[in-house]
């Protein structure tokens, strides 16, 4: 059972830890906008892993693997959305009074849409629960002790990352580095969703 734990908090590191869309996103939230105010972000993108959690489980990623054109339309949808929060961070105002008045953080319903339109989370997800479902006795059982390891690990994980924007945040007090680190960032977050096209 311990290598089981082992081997799936290893597995749901990697694919979730990896930079992607919502790690960047979170990192350039946390970098622009601070960690308190990147709360909620962080709140709803976990969230949003709740349902992809049931969705795999369901069988949502298999449905979108079957489907083709309901993934790309989900993937599309996903990339607009990402597209915008990478906007809201690269365009924020420097200088804490100016964006406090202009603009705020990505709230939880932001994190929350982002991993809802996130075929990379369904996809891990389905992968985990093919590959690494916890031994336990009953279907229903694993599959829920499985869910829920995701899960920490996803918190903790999304939790570096956002910690990891924020040690950034002391370079948003001169405008030239701030503003090159938030494009820099979003660049970052439009070239994760890039790569989902280009494969």
């Amino acid at each position: 059972m311990s290598e089981a734990l082992f081997s799936l908090i290893a597995a749901t590191g990697l694919l979730l830890g990896s930079p992607g869309p919502a790690p960047l996103a979170l990192a350039a939230s946390g970098a622009t906008f601070g960690m308190r105010e990147s709360t909620g972000f962080l709140i709803g993108i976990l969230l949003g892993l709740c349902v992809a959690i049931v969705g795999a489980t369901a069988g949502v990623a298999a449905l979108l693997s079957a489907w083709p054109q309901a993934r790309f339309a989900v993937q599309v949808g996903g990339a607009l959305y990402i597209g915008y929060i990478a906007l809201t961070i690269a365009t924020a105002p420097v200088g804490e009074r100016g964006q406090s008045a202009k603009t705020r953080a990505p709230s939880l319903l932001d994190g929350f849409i982002l991993n809802l339109l996130n075929p990379k989370a369904y996809a891990a997800f389905l992968a985990i629960f093919s590959q690494f479902l916890l031994p336990i006795e009953g279907r229903g059982p694993s599959y829920i002790a499985t869910g829920l390891i995701c899960l920490l690990v996803a918190a903790v994980v999304d939790f570096i990352w956002l910690a990891l924007g924020g040690s950034l945040r002391p370079v948003f007090h001169k405008p030239l580095p701030a503003r090159i680190t938030r494009v820099s960032l979003a660049l970052l977050m439009l070239a994760a969703v890039a790569t989902v096209f280009l494969r």
